[in-house]
């Protein structure tokens, strides 16, 4: 069949509009023929995507949690010793003091002395009456 100029583009114009509609509705009926029939596919995906994704997880803190469990190995043993000897003594700051807040960070002296000042800005600490103390009477704290 032989076309002249003009007739043969036209039919090639025609053939790419119908080419284009054809692969428009492919397109547009290749979701629905996915959700009919890649329901199982897609959750093993998922799946598959989610043990990948912990997977990597894992390898990435492996390291991070060796170290934690050599830091653990290394700091128990001193950190049961302290909670052991010092534990009563802290129980009794713990319960004699009632608002952290108005405390400053424990400060270390030079000769060893660990020191918690309270804030300037806090309201003064309230004394029991078994602890007053008189003017120019030493204390022990």
């Amino acid at each position: 069949m032989a076309l002249n100029g003009g007739r043969a583009r036209a039919y090639i114009g025609g053939m790419k509009h119908h080419l284009a509609l054809a692969c428009a509705a492919a397109l547009a009926a290749a979701p629905a023929l996915a959700e009919e029939a890649g329901e199982p596919e897609g959750r093993s995906l998922m799946e598959r995507g989610m043990q990948l994704f912990f997977e990597g997880l894992k390898d990435e803190m492996s390291p991070a949690l060796r170290d934690l469990g050599a830091l653990a190995d290394e700091i128990g043993p001193p950190m049961q010793r302290f909670l052991s000897e010092m534990g009563p003594a802290l129980a009794g700051i713990l319960a004699r003091v009632e608002d952290w807040t108005q405390y400053e960070a424990p400060e270390i002296l030079p000769n060893g002395d660990i020191i918690i000042r309270r804030k300037p800005e806090a309201p003064p600490a309230p004394v029991a009456p078994e602890e007053k103390v008189k003017p120019g009477e030493p204390t022990d704290i």
